[in-house]
């Protein structure tokens, strides 16, 4: 099971530190935030099914209504791998 030793490169890292930087950016959250939400969002699914934390992609975006002058709302957007179903 590759998914228990697996490092990712530094290329990697960087890459996913970029992109919470990013959206962080775009939705006026923290990095620091970021991470917080993600880390709780692993502890609590973790409690019921194995997922690849170290995979896992957590995004907030805003969008508007369209044709509207409306503020826009933030949603937040999960990629968590699923490695099994039940938890172990």
């Amino acid at each position: 099971m590759k998914y228990f030793f697996h490092r990712k490169s530094s290329r990697q890292v960087a890459k996913d530190r970029l992109k919470i930087l990013l959206i962080s950016d775009r939705v006026n959250c923290s990095p620091e935030m970021m991470e917080l939400i993600k880390t709780d969002i692993a502890k609590v699914i973790s409690k019921y099914m194995k997922i690849d934390s170290d995979n896992m992609d957590i995004q907030i975006n805003t969008k508007g209504s369209k044709g509207t002058r409306e503020a826009k709302t933030p949603s937040l957007y999960a990629n968590i791998p699923i490695l099994d179903l039940h938890k172990q």
